[in-house]
C-alpha cells in the first residue's frame, strides 16, 4: 500500500508542476490564484477522498484558505497548508510563528502533498473530529460547521468562509468521485 501511495504521489507533483506550464496558470504578481491552486491540487485532494473519507472540497477549501492559496509564509517555508500545529505526538521538522500565541510550533513537511496526506490523517486520527465520518461525503456545509464546532480553528466565521470558497469555485463537484468509496472502516495512522 505504501508503494502504492508513493506512486500515486509522484504521479500527482508531476501533473501538479506541469500545471504551471498550462496556459492561463501563471502567477500574477508572483502568488498564486485560486484558479491555479485548484488545479494543482485537486488530484490530491480526490485521492486523500478516496483514501480517508474527507471531503476533497473540504480539503481543498481548507488548503486554500488556511493558506492563503499556497503564497502564506507557512505553506511557502513550511509546505504546511492546514495551519497543523505540532501537538505533543509530532517528531518531524518545525516551523515556528506568530499566531494565536507567539512563537507557535507548527508541522514542516518536505512537500505539500506530505501536507495534504497529513492533513486527512489528523482528522481521521483525532476522537474530535471522528463524528465528522459519519456525515456524507457530499455534504460540505456539515463537514464546515463541524470543523468550526470541533475547534479545527478559532475564527468564529471559519465555516461560513470554507463554504463560500466550495460554492465559489464549486469545490463540491470534486465531492462526487467520493460517491461511489468503499467506506472508510479503519483508522489510518498518524
Amino acid at each position: 500500500m505504501k508503494n502504492v501511495n508513493f506512486v500515486l504521489s509522484v504521479l500527482l507533483w508531476a501533473g501538479a508542476s506541469a500545471a504551471f506550464a498550462q496556459p492561463g496558470l501563471k502567477k500574477e504578481s508572483g502568488r498564486m490564484s485560486a484558479e491555479m491552486y485548484i488545479e494543482m491540487f485537486r488530484e490530491a485532494a480526490i485521492a486523500d477522498m478516496l483514501n480517508t473519507g474527507v471531503p476533497a472540497s473540504i480539503t481543498l477549501a481548507q488548503g486554500m484558505y488556511e493558506s492563503d492559496y499556497g503564497n502564506s509564509r507557512l505553506a511557502t517555508e513550511a509546505n504546511n497548508h492546514f495551519g497543523i500545529k505540532c501537538h505533543k505526538e509530532w517528531e518531524g521538522p518545525t516551523f515556528h510563528k506568530d499566531d494565536d500565541a507567539p512563537n507557535e510550533c507548527f508541522r514542516k513537511y518536505d512537500d505539500v502533498l506530505h501536507s495534504y496526506d497529513d492533513h486527512s490523517n489528523f482528522l481521521r486520527s483525532r476522537e474530535r473530529y471522528h463524528f465528522l465520518f459519519n456525515l456524507d461525503v457530499t455534504d460540505y456545509k456539515g463537514w464546515s460547521h463541524g470543523l468550526k464546532k470541533a475547534g479545527y480553528a478559532t475564527n468564529p466565521v471559519y465555516a461560513s468562509k470554507l463554504i463560500d470558497l466550495i460554492e465559489k469555485y464549486k469545490l463540491y463537484e470534486y465531492d462526487q468521485q467520493g460517491e461511489k468509496r468503499p467506506v472508510a472502516g479503519e483508522k489510518t495512522k498518524e
